[in-house]
């Protein structure tokens, strides 16, 4: 028996398929052997459509043909973001892996990615349909939904994250106040005024949000605004149990780590239910998902406890349809079992991006696992670089870590201790030798976007 809620009693957009999105509504609730039959014959009319109409993946599979059977893909060769950038740079404004006439774009996002380097992402109306309903399932299995009323804090200025995660937000039947970056003071005023339930933004946004609220409203605490839910995504840091407790702890709301995705494929696709911790990956009606080796690109097993490389491929998608993509994303698989959520799509976390890992004397360390090694000392603010000089190879990790607030300017005693313990477990946890540096509190730059945890200088 079933255990996914009726399509028409599913909030907002999600209990619909619009024309073309190849949505098969409740995906995130199907058995997997209905799902596999969806996406096989959403794969069959993929495969002819990519091999017709881009020219880049032609390219790319060098004479061979997208294989009929979607367990076959692995005969493919793979491709990446430096592939997508450089066509793009050869071939704007959308590059040859744009599969449709430029008439059918309807909306056009870009992003500058790490490089700098503008991409520009197309979507058709079928798309947007599409990439909102994803996400939506992904911010209802966090908590959202009608009767919440959510300010949406992330950049509007053509990154996918600000119009097309509302749109995601406004799918599960929410209220959607799309306030963006910048006013932070206010916003304050806007959540009181407006009483709003429930934040989208990044996890290092409420940092930002917890010194206005000290600064310019006295008296006033965080907890006090009412806020129940906190919808986050983009940034690492919340697989640390320490972290999620700090933000709980000061705001009063449940964290969710709601809004997982990559922009060249889904800006949103995975999800934690109110369950349990891991991220379910909601989008597998339209998506094929595997995982690679890193290093070599082997394809590994698809089954718990797997970790390596994230690679997906659309089986519906009219702009910009990629196959095969390396998305640079590191993760481990930790379940393919139905949740008590009563959702069947598999569940995984993110370990780190394999462009964010820096390798200290042949060890791979993550930004996250540095963030849970800092939320572990006390009187630190939980806000931490680290900053690369020169090329590699590197024999420490080169650690600036803050004070909390309540330490002040600290003394030299308690940033000698800090600095001995986060050493301590840095060699510990992350077995490597981590060169500290303690700074005031307010030295390191909050963002109101994502943060850069690494920085890399000359």
């Amino acid at each position: 028996m079933r255990t996914e809620p009726a399509v028409d009693r599913l909030p907002g957009a999600l209990g619909t398929s619009p024309p073309g999105t190849g949505l098969l509504p409740g995906a995130d609730f199907v058995p997997a052997a209905e799902l596999a039959t969806h996406r096989q014959e959403l794969w069959g009319r993929q495969r002819e459509k990519v091999a017709a109409t881009s020219p880049f993946l032609r390219e790319a599979w060098a004479g061979v043909d997208p294989p009929e059977r979607l367990d076959d893909l692995p005969l493919l060769p793979m491709v990446d973001k430096s592939a997508l950038r450089a066509d793009q740079r050869e071939h704007g404004p959308f590059g040859r892996y744009l599969a449709a006439e430029p008439t059918v774009v309807a909306r056009v996002h870009r992003t500058g990615g790490t490089t700098g380097e503008a991409m520009n992402l197309a979507l058709s109306a079928a798309d947007a349909a599409q990439t909102a309903i994803v996400g939506g399932r992904a911010q209802h299995a966090s908590g959202l939904g009608p009767g919440h009323r959510v300010v949406h804090c992330l950049n509007y200025m053509l990154w996918m994250g600000g119009y097309t995660d509302h749109a995601s937000l406004e799918a599960t039947g929410a209220t959607v106040v799309p306030f963006g970056v910048g006013g932070t003071e206010l916003l304050v005023r806007t959540i009181r005024e407006l009483a709003i339930t429930a934040i989208s933004c990044t996890p290092s946004y409420p940092a930002v949000l917890e010194q206005v609220v000290h600064d310019a409203f006295p008296g006033l605490r965080p907890r006090d605004l009412g806020l129940r839910l906190g919808l986050f995504g983009g940034e690492a840091g919340l697989d640390d149990s320490a972290f999620r407790a700090r933000l709980e702890r000061t705001w009063g709301f449940a964290v969710r780590n709601s809004n997982y995705g990559v922009t060249d494929v889904i800006c949103n696709t995975a999800g934690q239910c109110t369950h349990q911790d891991d991220l379910h990956l909601v989008g597998l009606d339209v998506l094929h998902a595997e995982l690679v080796d890193p290093d070599d690109g082997a394809v590994l097993p698809w089954e718990a406890g797997t970790t390596g490389e994230l690679v997906l491929t659309h089986l519906a998608r009219e702009c910009q349809p990629l196959v095969r993509f390396r998305t640079g994303d590191v993760v481990v698989l930790t379940s393919t079992e139905p949740c008590a959520c009563g959702r069947t799509a598999p569940r995984l976390r993110v370990v780190g991006r394999s462009d964010d890992m820096v390798v200290i004397r042949g060890v791979n360390v993550f930004p996250s696992s540095v963030t849970a090694v800092v939320n572990a000392v006390a009187h630190t603010s939980g806000e931490y670089r680290i900053r690369l000089v020169g090329p590699p190879p590197y024999d420490r990790l080169p650690l600036e870590v803050e004070l909390s607030r309540d330490a002040g300017a600290g003394t030299a005693d308690l940033a000698a201790a800090i600095a001995a313990e986060v050493g301590e477990l840095a060699k510990r946890d992350l077995r490597v030798t981590a060169a500290v540096t303690v700074v005031a509190h307010g030295t390191l730059p909050r963002s109101e976007g994502k943060t850069r945890r690494v920085v890399r200088e000359p």
